[in-house]
């Protein structure tokens, strides 16, 4: 027991002494429970260990907040990958697998019932016809040369008949004269019944009909486009390389389309430039997300060439109030820090860094929008 009769205490004992003092003697009424310890990290003392960000820029994150939001890292490994080029595509039908259905006349167009937006038709299905467009005096005059042809036709075919019963007696030449001639005729009427005739238009490959260009009683001119057939199965990307020199190191690429990525090879480069830039084909070889003709890629291509650097996710850089890239990096159990750094791009889904990481550092891959938002 203290003795309070020898004097005042002094000193470091009596500063003990009145803390003691002032949990024993707590007046009634007042909340009683521990006072919630103050977290020093760096120097820093925080109320409590909620997310926060410090003076020097990097974010304290607890343990739980961690896994709630489900931080990732990653080892930085530095190794050689291939130099990326980005090139604008836009996806079109493969040359060998889509077509169009075209009027090769002026017409009326009469629509068939599988002539349908998405349905997929087989070669050679008929999708409309196509009733030559003529005016009355024409098809007039077309009918009267078909009747005119119609007996000559008679005529010839009965003169032949009768030479052919003299055969023997006239000369095999006129027999054979009377042949080409009734041939002729024959073809002149075909061909002058063919612009009269109805045209079916069929399909030229199998695919899904990705187009209706036309309704049904419709007057198109001739070399209009009607259909376009499609094959998702078969589609390409075709972009632009505005460097010749780099179409011919080109090897496989990738792109990014919203839900996923799309794998291309690499078929071959044009030699006539088109609008300063030189075309290349890509083939999509692989796909986890539907995409359509005329949709608008980045392609990244990969070349021969390599560089040096760490890849990492698209998810793992995020951007500064001034638009510079920066990861972060785990440097404690509940600390991380910002890093600017140099990137460049490697496929649809990775970014390469450049400058700023060195092996063996720990890098955010998933999280690292939430570290930036925390204030």
């Amino acid at each position: 027991m203290i003795d309070v009769k020898r004097g005042p205490v002094r000193g470091p004992l009596a500063a003990l002494l009145l803390g003691f003092s002032g949990l024993v003697f707590a007046h009634g009424g007042e909340d009683h429970s521990p006072a919630e310890p103050a977290l020093v990290v760096s120097g820093a003392v925080l109320a409590n260990d909620a997310p926060a960000r410090l003076a020097d820029g990097s974010v304290f994150l607890p343990k739980a907040t961690q896994r709630q939001i489900g931080v990732r890292t990653q080892l930085a490994q530095p190794a050689a990958h291939a130099l990326t080029l980005e090139l604008n595509g836009r996806v079109i039908a493969d040359p060998q697998a889509g077509g169009k259905v075209q009027a090769t006349q002026s017409g009326r167009v009469e629509l068939s019932p599988k002539a349908v937006l998405g349905r997929r038709v087989a070669k050679g299905e008929a999708l409309a016809t196509l009733l030559p467009l003529v005016g009355g005096l024409e098809r007039g005059g077309q009918q009267a040369q078909l009747a005119d042809l119609a007996a000559r036709i008679e005529a010839t075919e009965k003169r032949l008949a009768r030479l052919e019963q003299l055969e023997g007696i006239v000369p095999a030449r006129e027999i054979e004269a009377a042949r080409i001639e009734l041939q002729g005729l024959r073809a002149s009427r075909a061909a002058l019944g063919g612009g009269l005739a109805v045209e079916s238009l069929r399909a030229p490959v199998a695919g899904v009909v990705a187009a209706v260009n036309v309704v049904a009683g419709q007057v198109v001119e001739a070399r209009e486009t009607l259909f376009e057939i499609v094959d998702p199965a078969r589609l390409a990307v075709e972009a632009l390389a505005y460097d010749p020199g780099v179409a011919a190191g080109l090897n496989e690429a990738s792109a990014a389309v919203p839900g996923g990525e799309l794998k291309l090879t690499f078929l071959g480069a044009g030699q006539v430039l088109r609008e300063g830039a030189l075309p290349v084909l890509f083939r999509v070889t692989h796909g986890n997300t539907p995409v359509v003709v005329g949709q608008s890629l980045k392609v990244l291509a990969k070349t021969r060439a390599s560089r040096e650097g760490v890849a990492v996710p698209l998810d793992a850089v995020s951007r500064d109030s001034g638009g510079n890239a920066r990861v972060w990096l785990h440097v404690g159990a509940e600390r991380f820090a910002p890093r600017a750094v140099k990137t460049a791009p490697l496929d649809a889904i990775s970014l390469l860094v450049l400058e700023g990481l060195a092996a063996g550092e720990r890098v955010v891959v998933n999280g690292a929008a939430a570290l930036a938002r925390v204030r």
